[in-house]
């Protein structure tokens, strides 16, 4: 915990950037019937019944002090794509970084061995060495900042039926265009000085 706490205090660096990472799932839902619209007395009506198209996966980066987010929508959340998001991470989104300081949950997906079960050995150990890797701790992926954006994506964008992966892309992607054209950082105010007085029952008796 200590060690997540730690690097949210670190000064901004561009080459080496903070980025919290985590994912999600959204189950695709379509109609049974066109929702009737919205008319004088009464809003739109949608019928309740409704048709399952699947789950989509959402792979969520953020940089915090840079208020600026990434989402990926998959139709899986295996090690390879996990893999193709982080090297998509490094190559495109960070490419002058020397190092990302990732944040994230270990997930049995989110390690190196994913990097290496997806490419060759030379182009894993490339990857892996531009990551510094901070797991937040079991029981403790509230300290992930990913997890706020994740909490605000679902309440702004798919908090509604969603029927295809098409449609959940456009409607994230015009999101995302929006709050990282305006700039929208998270200031994480939780420090480990707070943990040693707010979570003193976590710590071992001496």
């Amino acid at each position: 915990m200590e060690d997540v706490l730690a690097v949210y205090c670190w000064a901004p660096d561009p080459r080496f950037p903070v980025v919290c990472m985590d994912e999600s799932s959204k189950q695709l839902v379509g109609e049974v019937r066109a929702p009737i619209p919205a008319a004088p007395g009464h809003g739109q009506i949608v019928d309740h019944e409704y048709v399952r198209h699947g789950v989509a996966t959402l792979f969520v980066e953020v940089e915090p002090l840079a208020g600026r987010r990434h989402v990926e929508v998959t139709e899986r959340r295996t090690r390879q794509d996990w893999a193709h998001f982080i090297k998509a991470m490094l190559d495109e989104r960070y490419p002058d970084a020397i190092k990302v300081r990732l944040v994230m949950d270990n997930l049995n997906t989110h390690d190196l061995a994913s990097l290496y079960e997806t490419f060759a050995p030379a182009e894993a150990q490339r990857l892996a060495q531009r990551l510094e890797i901070h797991y937040t701790p079991k029981h403790g992926s509230w300290l992930n900042i990913a997890e706020i954006e994740l909490s605000a994506l679902s309440g702004q964008c798919l908090g509604r039926r969603i029927p295809d992966l098409v449609t959940m892309r456009r409607e994230i992607s015009s999101r995302q265009r929006h709050r990282n054209t305006r700039g929208a950082p998270i200031h994480w105010r939780f420090t480990t000085a707070d943990a040693r007085i707010k979570l003193l029952r976590l710590y071992p008796e001496l």
